[in-house]
């Protein structure tokens, strides 16, 4: 199976100009017989913590308004994984993921460890695995991926493959090429302790407050990095992974 990862504009997770762009990713994938990409972590609306008059992007699930939202993103062919700011019907927020197929939001992932611990996010409970085609995978956003678990929980229910939506978009003392370093080794050892492949989508660029150089990547089940992107570029990696 064909996938990518999309390193978004930093930037452009604070516009609606986002839908535009990961449209055209996936208008890019349809053409490469690409049919699963991954895009980063609140790629749409950016991280309500780092600003709390942003928490309006956050997106109600069960009123189909996700559905509607991603409405413009539909493909016959291609499985797009998002990030963005969940808030359910009693009024809680969470970091999550959605999973969108032919027009349908199939399934939702919620961040079970909040990036601080003085985040804006509840944290999630669950770890569900996904299928499309032939591969059973899971997702895991951004600091997830430090810990063993949920990654071993989908593991052990038939995941193949660990997608890993991704935002290090910091504060400028905070935010450098060492996090690139640090989200390439956990995502070797997600890989080699659970014999899986590993995805992993980021943002790039610089805001007026933000920066990241971007950590996307995939990495085979021998830890082997097959692909990275450009720091402060743009762009998507495209990579075959075996799903048997």
């Amino acid at each position: 199976m064909r996938v990518a990862a999309y390193q978004a504009p930093l930037q452009a997770t604070r516009s609606p100009d986002i839908l535009a762009l990961i449209r055209k990713q996936i208008d890019w994938c349809e053409s490469n017989d690409v049919e699963i990409l991954c895009c980063p972590e609140a790629v749409l609306g950016g991280l309500a913590d780092h600003a709390i008059e942003r928490i309006h992007f956050a997106i109600n699930v069960e009123s189909r308004e996700l559905t509607r939202v991603l409405a413009p993103l539909s493909s016959d062919s291609v499985t797009t994984i998002l990030g963005f700011s969940e808030i359910d019907n009693k009024r809680r927020l969470y970091n999550s993921a959605a999973v969108f197929h032919k027009g349908s939001v199939v399934g939702i992932y919620r961040k079970c460890h909040p990036f601080i611990n003085k985040s804006l996010y509840c944290a999630g409970s669950e770890a569900p695995v996904f299928k499309i085609g032939t591969l059973t995978f899971g997702i895991i956003i951004c600091l997830d991926s430090n810990y063993a678990e949920p990654a071993a929980t989908m593991i052990a229910k038939g995941a193949l493959a660990l997608f890993i939506p991704t935002n290090n978009g910091m504060p400028k003392e905070r935010g450098g090429p060492k996090l690139v370093t640090q989200a390439r080794e956990a995502d070797v050892a997600r890989a080699m302790e659970n014999n899986v492949y590993v995805i992993r989508a980021d943002v790039v660029g610089e805001t007026d407050d933000l920066i990241s150089y971007g950590s996307s990547g995939i990495v085979d089940p021998n830890g082997t990095v097959l692909q990275t992107a450009s720091p402060l570029m743009s762009g998507l990696i495209v990579e075959n992974i075996e799903t048997d």
